[in-house]
């Protein structure tokens, strides 16, 4: 009986062995099978546990995954690696068992707080309504193109939504993955509909120049739809091509569209065959490159890292984008809008649960604090590969939440303004600009109290309307609207205002101001002379106010704001063309299009605006009728002014 004994021991000993070679492998689906049954026959170890919880979890099957952990961690006089607590927390939390989740996040802080995601925990204990204050009530469509296979990894070019999917029906061994039995990911193109959704009937293969034998995914194109970027496996000869552990590693290459075909496919220069390099996107200006990957230098899993795109086509070398927004865990799916933020998905930053979906602005070389998305974009499950139509404020990504038609899906929003700036808010930290300075005077230099300041902002709205102290200075809390804002300091005394045009960056600083003198328009003059500043032209025929004239007419807007008191007459003119009868109605709407103008726009009062159109009587050169001009000379003629008057 013990010989017997000792015999199934071994047995068991060595289909341990062959399921480890699997997991090893990255078998995992038939690794998890070996496994199983030999938990059901009554053999277990620690190892066996840590590797079913790892197979589930790679497979995101976090309610088994969660299964496997809590064997492992209930273990007797087994000492637990802190990165078992931490998947057993978050698996936990992916299953909506919250609670549970915090309290052995917790035991994770107190083991092994020198971690990133350790710190980002402790820094948002509350980060469950953090992020529900930071969710966004939008509708999600689940789209008609996928299947019950995984699909995932949208991106838009013009029309089409490019995506991969497992959706071939894989008869041949070798065209199974063995991580999770299912075919093998290619590359499909599918129509968008003018509501922003696809149309699943349309659907078709990308050209057979890239999709392989191989994994396909995460294609992305430059806007002239002439460069196309994707990640592949590592193959060789069409088939996989494998390092000395057995993996066959990722890696982003390149293809250029010619004759309506794909041609010249070349893997990246920082590509390996020691680790992996996936999930590519652009900067708005196609400059940088910006992917995942495990190479060395990498805080977790995998890493987000960007690389310069050099003038001659060449790369630069790859930056890890810094603790910031890569952790221990996994940040991947790295994604770029019009607005510069980068969308990516993580498992290291506080979340609900599995891989979600963030976003963290880039300003230069700093980038702001990710933020959690929120709901219904995120979920307990994986959502990942976010990505934004660069026409609208649509968008796509995949999820394996529950509802949808298999695995992975993709899922579609439409974003109205309201949304969209809420989402934006969300993403940009607070900020405030602090407006200060001092007035003093010119001629002894020493400050000046009770000097009224009026501050204007970038639309010549005034948001600041103070004394000075005794000491001569003031200050006021703005927000963060970049432009430049206009600073006035009234001197009753002297009859006499100061002004100052100062640029706010959006930076929380003080700004200093230089005041320079700027005395009173006297009567019948002409604040285009007076200021300094080009006459109000206008388009042959036309009365709408031109941008180039928004500049000019701030400066109208800001004397008239120095001088509430002032009053000006706006004279508009046209050139000799057309009859005096037109040219007469035509200067009117001149000049009462300017006057609406300053009171729409500045927010000046009517009643100290008057409009008169003078038509062709008052020519600023010789063009006259039937006289050859220049269009140049003409134009100088098509004017407002602004006269002052009592």
């Amino acid at each position: 009986m013990m010989l017997l004994s000792a015999q199934s021991m071994l047995g068991q000993k060595q289909k341990a062995k062959k399921a480890t070679e699997l997991y090893n492998e990255y078998a995992y689906q038939e690794a998890i099978d070996k496994y199983e049954d030999l938990v059901s026959s009554g053999y277990s170890t620690a190892d066996i546990y840590k590797n079913l919880g790892n197979s589930h979890f790679a497979n995101a099957e976090y309610e088994k995954a969660a299964k496997w952990y809590s064997e492992l961690i209930g273990l007797e006089e087994e000492e637990i690696e802190p990165e078992y607590i931490y998947r057993y927390a978050l698996s936990l939390k992916s299953i909506g068992k919250y609670d549970e989740s915090d309290a052995w996040m917790n035991k994770y802080l107190e083991s092994n707080n020198g971690d990133i995601r350790a710190q980002r925990y402790a820094e948002k204990v509350d980060y469950l309504k953090k992020i529900k204050e930071q969710s966004v009530n939008i509708e999600l469509i689940n789209l008609d193109i996928n299947t019950k296979e995984s699909d995932f990894a949208p991106s838009v070019i013009g029309q089409q939504l490019i995506y991969s999917t497992a959706r071939d029906t894989a008869v041949a061994r070798n065209k199974i993955h063995e991580w999770n039995n299912k075919a093998f990911l290619d590359l499909y193109q599918a129509n968008i509909l003018v509501d922003g959704y696809t149309d699943g009937s349309s659907l078709s293969k990308l050209d057979l120049m890239i999709n392989s034998k191989t994994h396909e995914s995460s294609a992305i194109f430059t806007r002239d739809g002439q460069t196309l970027y994707f990640t592949r496996n590592n193959s060789k000869n069409g088939n996989f091509a494998r390092d000395e552990k057995g993996v066959s590693r990722l890696k982003v290459f390149v293809a250029t569209k010619k004759k309506n075909r794909w041609k010249d496919v070349k893997e990246l220069p920082f590509n390996s065959n020691e680790y992996s390099v996936a999930h590519p996107a652009l900067s708005l200006d196609e400059k940088r490159l910006y992917f995942a990957s495990d190479m060395p230098g990498t805080y977790g899993s995998s890493d987000i890292f960007s690389v310069d795109i050099n003038e001659d086509g060449s790369f630069g070398v790859p930056v890890n984008l810094g603790p910031e927004i890569n952790t221990e865990s996994r940040e991947t799916f790295p994604h770029l809008d019009k607005n510069n933020i980068l969308y990516f998905a993580s498992d290291g930053h506080p979340g609900l649960g599995g891989l979600d979906i963030f976003a963290a602005q880039i300003q230069e070389e700093e980038i702001t604090e990710p933020v959690n998305l929120g709901k219904p974009i995120n979920s307990p499950q994986d959502d990942f590969s976010l990505v934004k139509d660069p026409r609208n404020n649509s968008g796509y990504f995949a999820s394996n939440r529950p509802g949808g038609k298999g695995s992975d899906d993709i899922y579609g929003f439409v974003l109205d303004d309201q949304e969209q700036n809420e989402i934006i808010k969300n993403i940009l930290p607070p900020c405030s600009t602090v407006i200060s300075g001092i007035v003093k005077d010119q001629a002894t230099g020493l400050p000046l109290e009770n000097v009224r300041i009026k501050i204007l902002d970038t639309e010549d709205k005034m948001i600041g309307d103070m004394l000075t102290n005794v000491q001569g200075s003031f200050s006021m809390d703005s927000d963060c609207l970049a432009g430049n804002y206009t600073i006035h300091a009234e001197v009753p005394s002297c009859n006499e205002t100061a002004h100052s045009h100062i640029p706010v960056e959006g930076k929380d600083r003080p700004v200093k101001v230089s005041l320079q003198k700027n005395r009173r328009a006297p009567l019948g003059s002409d604040l285009v002379s007076h200021l300094d500043i080009n006459p109000i032209f206008f388009d042959l025929g036309k009365s709408k106010i031109r941008k180039d004239a928004w500049v000019d007419l701030s400066k109208v807007i800001t004397y008239l704001n120095a001088y509430p008191e002032a009053n000006i007459q706006i004279r508009s003119h046209t050139d000799s063309r057309a009859s005096e009868t037109y040219n007469k109605n035509l200067s009117e709407r001149r000049a009462y299009a300017t006057l609406v103008y300053l009171v729409e726009r500045g927010g000046i009062d009517q009643s100290r605006l008057t409009a008169q159109g003078f038509g062709e009587s008052q020519l600023k050169n010789d063009c006259a009728d039937g006289v050859r001009c220049s269009e140049n000379e003409h134009q100088a003629n098509r004017r407002s002014e602004f006269i002052i008057v009592e």
